[in-house]
């Protein structure tokens, strides 16, 4: 007697991530093959890194994938179709009414976290602001990352703000909804690190940024007056007034702003260190600052 093997009708998973490959490609997705990986996974409910050991896609998970790939085409952003990003040591969740933290903003927290462990200092707790915190990715970090410190976050935009709460939630943070420009009065000159990633888009920009940012990160995250300075100009003012005598200030900007951006603290005569720093492509990203003793 033969044997015979029923084949099965369960869509494979190199047939699949092909296909949906093919499918983002076509609709202009930067990064096609990674975000098919990403969004096959989370379809499946199982981590990255065990897509392999994956042969056949159940129907179930095989029309979670299709409607995930024809929502991504549409240039919905990554993160809002699986709820979250990576940050540091973090997932941090966002979606519609929250800018979504990028990579490159990593270092800048980086940079705060280096900076709060170097202010540390005995009989008294370091204090670090983290202005424009958005989805609340930076201060979640300082305050993981450093949990001994005093951190401190605000945001204007009310829908930023509710995700901001749900990532900061058992974090010892202080959040608080308002305007950077007068934000912690009563922290004014006792605070030893200040970090922000402000809006620095100029207005004059609009069309060439990015489509998934221009439809679905916040105008008010990425956009600030006509040469994209206007929040950084507020940011050297409140700095200067949260900081203590040597504290020090990092704020992101444009990779054109590279001399622009430090050149706001520079002017002032208010701060000594002013320095540009470049992100791991070698493009400016961030500023830094002491402010004068």
């Amino acid at each position: 007697m033969t044997d015979v093997s029923r084949s099965s009708s369960l869509p494979r998973r190199g047939d699949l991530l092909a296909q949906a490959t093919a499918a983002l490609a076509a609709a202009g997705v930067p990064s096609p093959a990674n975000d098919a990986e990403v969004l096959l996974a989370h379809a499946l409910g199982t981590p990255r890194a065990r897509l392999l050991l994956v042969d056949e896609v159940d129907a179930t998970a095989a029309a979670r994938l299709a409607s995930l790939v024809e929502r991504r085409a549409q240039r919905i952003p990554l993160q809002h179709l699986i709820g979250s990003t990576g940050f540091r040591y973090l997932d941090i969740e966002v979606g519609p009414g929250v800018f979504t933290p990028r990579p490159e903003t990593e270092l800048l927290a980086g940079w705060a976290i280096e900076a709060a462990t170097g202010a540390a200092a005995p009989g008294r707790d370091v204090r670090v602001v983290d202005l424009c915190t958005g989805s609340g990715a930076i201060a979640a970090s300082v305050a993981r990352e450093l949990p001994h410190c005093e951190v401190y976050a605000v945001e204007l935009d009310p829908a930023a703000v509710s995700w901001a709460e749900r990532n900061l939630l058992n974090s010892g943070v202080e959040l608080r909804h308002g305007d950077m420009a007068d934000a912690f009065p009563e922290l004014d000159g006792t605070v030893d690190v200040v970090v922000c990633n402000p809006p620095y888009v100029p207005l004059t920009e609009y069309e060439g940024v990015d489509v998934e940012a221009r439809e679905h990160d916040p105008a008010l995250a990425l956009f600030s007056g006509e040469d994209g300075l206007d929040a950084m100009r507020v940011l050297e003012q409140v700095a200067a007034r949260l900081l203590r005598a040597g504290g020090v200030v990092g704020a992101e900007h444009a990779d054109l702003q590279g001399e622009s951006a430090p050149a706001v603290f520079a002017g002032s005569g208010r701060w000594s260190e002013v320095r540009d720093h470049r992100d791991l492509a070698g493009r400016p990203r961030y500023l830094t600052a002491r402010l004068a003793r």
